[in-house]
């Protein structure tokens, strides 16, 4: 009986358990300086690095706990794949990082609900490029689970990769990140206008929906955008002189829109004219006219009695889902408005309008 058993003995010796092996010890993948270590259960315990001492590690895969302050769109790569770019950020690192996920299909890749929302990175890579740290996720061997950020929800991830698995303890940090956001919502909400409030010549962030996207004849992209409310009050000059001053043209953006464009537009809140000179990534997304964007250090002024929105050089353009904290804020602005009839006329001629009905003599 001894010398059977001896065969089988050595083939278990020989054979490799699950989790004995690391995949950073393959061949052609980085080291490893926060592999899942087994615990006193067998259960996998994932160290998770802060996002500071993450970028002390370049080429070596990382576990990272972290939420989602800005949302990229998701396109097609130079080669077969499709990639999406988020930017995460943690009590280490306020200013953030970029993180650059790979997948065959855009239903692979990560679909942050908000702003806000937290994210469970394993084994994804710290790479650098042109001087700049990046976190790259490999569809290969990395993972990841999206968590909603409010304090008041369960712990349990609304969307995981396959190959994502979590530990008990990853509700322990997911609660001490929710508290941090709390204090810390990603974002900068004292730059953040409505169309309402918007100034000529300073920058702010305006969350908008697109309503349609148009390419006028000099390359120009104009971007007609709403938000429920109504655009400030303009003066229209006195012409003491016709002769000496150009009227104004009847279109500005030099053809008018098409009359089935124009019969899609709310009837309540203005739309305001966008102008870009250069190509973002996130306009193709946008013509589809059912995505809301976050554009980021945006300017306005006012021409020919109108306002207009340019984006500069360094405007930059953020999806947002209609689960972002910001968009049903201003859903739940235009619904209470429409819901009252008086409020449905511009806002300027509100001045002396009143709720309480009258009574006749």
């Amino acid at each position: 009986m001894e010398e059977a058993a001896a065969p089988e003995r050595e083939r278990d010796r020989k054979r490799p358990r699950d989790g004995d092996m690391d995949p950073s010890t393959s061949a052609g993948a980085p080291p490893s300086t926060a592999a899942a270590v087994a615990g006193a259960s067998g259960e996998a315990q994932y160290v998770y690095l802060p996002v500071a001492d993450a970028l002390k590690a370049p080429g070596a895969r990382v576990c990272l706990f972290a939420a989602v302050s800005e949302i990229g769109a998701a396109v097609r790569s130079r080669g077969t794949d499709f990639t999406l770019t988020l930017r995460i950020v943690d009590q280490s690192r306020a200013s953030g990082i970029s993180v650059t996920f790979f997948a065959d299909n855009t239903a692979l890749l990560p679909c942050v609900r908000s702003s806000g929302d937290v994210i469970s990175l394993h084994n994804v890579v710290i790479t650098m490029h042109h001087g700049e740290f990046f976190v790259t996720y490999n569809k290969k061997f990395s993972s990841f689970a999206l968590f909603e950020g409010k304090a008041s929800t369960e712990c349990r991830p609304y969307q995981c990769s396959l190959k994502y698995h979590g530990s008990k303890h990853d509700n322990e940090i997911l609660t001490q990140m929710r508290m941090w956001l709390v204090y810390n919502p990603p974002g900068l909400k004292d730059l953040e206008l409505q169309l309402r409030s918007i100034k000529s010549d300073s920058t702010f962030d305006l969350v908008c929906k697109v309503l349609d996207v148009h390419e006028a004849s000099n390359g120009v992209r104009i971007l007609y955008v709403w938000d429920g409310t109504d655009t400030p009050v303009t003066e229209f000059p006195m012409i003491l002189d016709s002769k000496s001053v150009s009227p104004p043209p009847l279109h500005l953006e030099g053809a008018p829109l098409p009359r089935e464009v124009l019969c899609t537009l709310p009837c309540v809140g203005s739309v305001l004219r966008v102008f870009a000179n250069r190509l973002f990534k996130e306009i193709p997304h946008l013509q589809k006219g059912i995505y809301w964007a976050r554009f980021c250090n945006i300017t306005c002024k006012q021409e020919f009695s109108m306002w207009k929105g340019i984006l500069l050089p360094s405007s930059r353009v953020r999806l947002l889902s209609n689960e972002d904290g910001s968009v049903v804020d201003r859903l739940k602005l235009f619904n209470s408005r429409i819901n009252t009839q008086i409020h449905r006329q511009p806002m300027a001629c509100l001045c002396s309008a009143s709720d309480i009905a009258g009574m006749d003599n």
